[in-house]
């Protein structure tokens, strides 16, 4: 994983590991040509993003164990797809974002300065 950058182009730090997110399940949001769903921007979800998620058919709260995916409830930390933040950002209810642990790729789809209005890792 020491080729994965943030988008700050520093070493990607891990997202979380309880629970264990990423689309490889490391604990970071690296990603590879086979996530195509781009499992790269480092989330905190609210109740407000997880209820907006679930409106528009993307249900994170509730538990899949046989996927090995307990559910998320409001503070869990999440590698979440670009394009999902970018649609949620642009519906007002985009979670906060940590910046260090959030992949580069995401710069594909998202502007930079909607992240940095949204992080929580800037001082």
């Amino acid at each position: 994983m020491s080729d994965q950058r943030n988008v700050f182009g520093e070493a990607l730090e891990t997202c979380s590991t309880d629970p264990i997110t990423g689309f490889t399940r490391t604990g970071c949001c690296e990603t590879g040509a086979e996530d195509v769903g781009s499992h790269t921007v480092c989330v905190e979800v609210t109740d407000e993003f997880l209820n907006y998620s679930r409106s528009v058919g993307n249900d994170l709260s509730t538990p899949m164990p046989g996927f090995g995916f307990p559910g998320l409830v409001a503070g869990d930390r999440w590698c979440l797809c670009a394009a999902r933040w970018q649609e949620a950002f642009e519906a007002g209810c985009a979670p906060r974002v940590i910046l260090t642990a959030t992949h580069e790729r995401c710069l594909e789809i998202i502007e930079l300065d909607a992240l940095k209005a949204h992080a929580l890792d800037l001082v």
